[in-house]
């Protein structure tokens, strides 16, 4: 381990209600889906929208959706945040937080918890837990450590783990964690990431001119694939799949959790029917775009895909879960941490 005693770390994850009852449901559901990153109307249309429509109607469902996963602890993303956090602490000399985007802990409550135990802190690294950089996920985690970092006046520097998609660690973890599901019979392993609206990568492209307008635009070199989640999904299946030696014939990708029309294609529930009418019928499902297990995975893939994938014929469905503690992967975030402590910054994008 690198001693520094003026540098903290923040885990920074998505959210998740702080229980399963419908009134804390709505209070979260309002939070995420206001925010102008993930649902990015205007204003006054959005608050309409989501205020009116989907909140009021989709909060008792999802609370029903968090009651089939919820564990003594509480949700089951927040619960591995914290125990990744508690497996990081074991390997760096700095101290440790975890904040969320939504919800609770917040990102306020982690700067005020490194600051009691480091009043003369210096410095953060923020670690973003999404591989894959998307406007409604990474920058949105990213902007809002930034805003409320601006409106505390803090005096300590921010830096931010720059979206490790294709990074080498990251992947020999990803990989190491998929590597024992292929000892069983498996016809097909499915990379199930989540959806994003396809307008979101154009928002997103710094040239204007690349994302989903060039022909085959994430296999054509750009400055665009630095911030686009299409490119970055393709190249960490890519890079999976040839370090576990998987044929193309033996996987494919699919966009989960869509929410409207004009989002990536193909959509996983679409898939999950299909498949067994061509042929496969025993099924590996993965969702890399997450690395803590929650209810996109636990509820929606984990129980409904399954469940939809046997009934149009299926012979069997497992789902791979996501690294969470997986040792690898808790060496891989120490050794970004411990190598920016030492000075080594390629890793981090300093803001």
């Amino acid at each position: 381990m690198t001693e520094f005693k003026k540098r903290g770390v923040i885990l920074m994850n998505l959210g998740s209600p702080d229980s399963t009852e419908v009134k804390d449901v709505q209070k979260y559901l309002l939070e995420f889906l206001m925010d102008g990153r993930v649902i990015d109307y205007p204003y006054l249309f959005r608050k309409i929208l989501v205020g009116g429509i989907i909140v009021p109607t989709r909060s008792p469902k999802s609370a029903e959706a968090y009651k089939t996963i919820w564990t003594k602890e509480g949700s089951p993303l927040v619960v591995f945040t914290k125990q990744l956090q508690q497996a990081l602490q074991q390997q760096v000399s700095v101290p440790v937080e975890i904040a969320m985007r939504y919800g609770n802990p917040t990102i306020e409550s982690a700067y005020a918890n490194l600051l009691k135990k480091m009043p003369d802190m210096e410095d953060v690294i923020a670690v973003p837990l999404y591989p894959h950089y998307a406007m409604s996920s990474y920058e949105t985690a990213v902007e809002y450590a930034k805003e409320i970092h601006a409106q505390k006046k803090y005096s300590f520097k921010l830096n931010f783990i720059k979206p490790y998609y294709n990074e080498e660690n990251y992947i020999n973890a990803l990989s190491e964690n998929i590597g024992p599901y292929l000892q069983q019979d498996y016809d097909q392993l499915l990379f199930s990431y989540h959806g994003l609206p396809g307008r979101h990568l154009k928002k997103s492209d710094p040239t204007g001119i690349h994302c989903l307008k060039a022909y085959d635009c994430c296999n054509l070199p750009s400055s665009a694939h630095a911030t686009c989640y299409r490119h970055q999904v393709f190249t960490t299946t890519r890079m999976v799949t040839e370090r576990l030696g998987i044929p193309a014939s033996k996987f494919s990708i699919s966009f989960q959790s869509r929410l409207g029309k004009g989002w990536l294609q193909p959509f996983t529930d679409k898939r999950l029917e299909e498949m067994p009418k061509e042929g496969i019928k025993k099924l590996l499902i993965v969702c890399p775009a997450f690395v803590s297990d929650c209810l996109e995975t636990l509820e929606e893939i984990a129980i409904r895909g399954k469940e939809s994938f046997m009934k149009a014929g299926g012979e069997s469905y497992s789902m791979i879960p996501c690294l969470n503690t997986n040792p690898l992967w808790v060496k891989t975030i120490a050794k970004w941490v411990n190598e920016y402590v030492a000075g080594e910054r390629n890793m981090v994008l300093g803001l």
